[in-house]
């Protein structure tokens, strides 16, 4: 999703880091003129939807060098939430570490349950990245044209070249991660907009998919760093919505 078509991603090029080489640089921003939590919560949002995603060879090359590790636990220390950060280090290889991605996020079984018919039972991968697969209640069209209201309401879109679906874990990151950064360098009055539009996200949607991804995590073997990253997502994204919630509404977010 982008503001500009031609820019892939959630946000546009100047907000949101394309790959974790930017993750955590602030160059561009004034300290003095800056919200450091509401900042800091924007890049842990990039840095996850960064790493929900397969890794390029300069996103391992960061893993493998502890340089996310680190970035990681700077960013939620200065985050002002009480969320124990992940450990981002690895000792697989960075073929090995693709491999275990596209086990638990990209690769489906089907087999043929009954061959004098041809009819074929398939499923998707091990753990799904779409919200829709943890609402039974809600149908794919509105989940979806939820999404994509909001999404168009700041002049976003997604970028269907490359994914269609608005519900797709890591767009909703980067969303989250995109109006916690516009919060953190706006007026008074604007930051209140973006951090009520964040916790609306969270209560609509982003608690609901982070939290079953976790679960369906925690059911598989040999999850790695992926698992650590899906646990954190969670305990993050909840901890964001409670203290969202308890400054606007005096709640826990539901």
């Amino acid at each position: 999703m982008t503001s500009d078509p031609a820019v892939d991603g959630v946000a546009d090029d100047e907000s949101r880091p394309d790959t974790a080489e930017h993750v955590g640089d602030d160059d561009r921003l004034d300290p003095g003129a800056v919200n450091r939590q509401a900042a800091a919560r924007g890049s842990v949002y990039a840095l996850l939807a960064v790493l929900f995603d397969e890794p390029n060879a300069a996103v391992y090359e960061r893993l493998a060098a502890g340089d996310l590790d680190a970035t990681c636990r700077d960013l939620v220390a200065e985050s002002g939430l009480d969320v124990t950060p992940p450990d981002l280090t690895v000792a697989e290889d960075h073929d090995t570490l693709c491999a275990r991605f596209n086990d638990l996020f990209t690769i489906g079984y089907a087999e043929y349950e009954d061959r004098t018919d041809g009819s074929l039972d398939s499923e998707g991968p091990a753990v799904s990245l779409y919200e829709t697969a943890y609402r039974p209640d809600a149908s794919w069209t509105d989940v979806n044209l939820d999404l994509a209201r909001a999404y168009d309401y700041f002049g976003l879109e997604v970028d269907e070249s490359a994914r269609d679906n608005h519900d797709f874990l890591p767009y909703q990151l980067e969303f989250a991660g995109y109006l916690a950064r516009r919060e953190a360098t706006a007026d008074p009055e604007s930051a209140r907009q973006q951090a009520r539009a964040r916790l609306d996200l969270h209560d609509r949607h982003l608690h609901v998919v982070a939290g079953g991804v976790a679960e369906r995590m925690a059911e598989e073997a040999g999850t790695g760093i992926f698992g650590e990253v899906a646990d954190f997502c969670a305990r993050f994204v909840r901890a964001d919505q409670r203290a969202l919630a308890d400054r606007f509404e005096g709640g826990d977010g539901g």
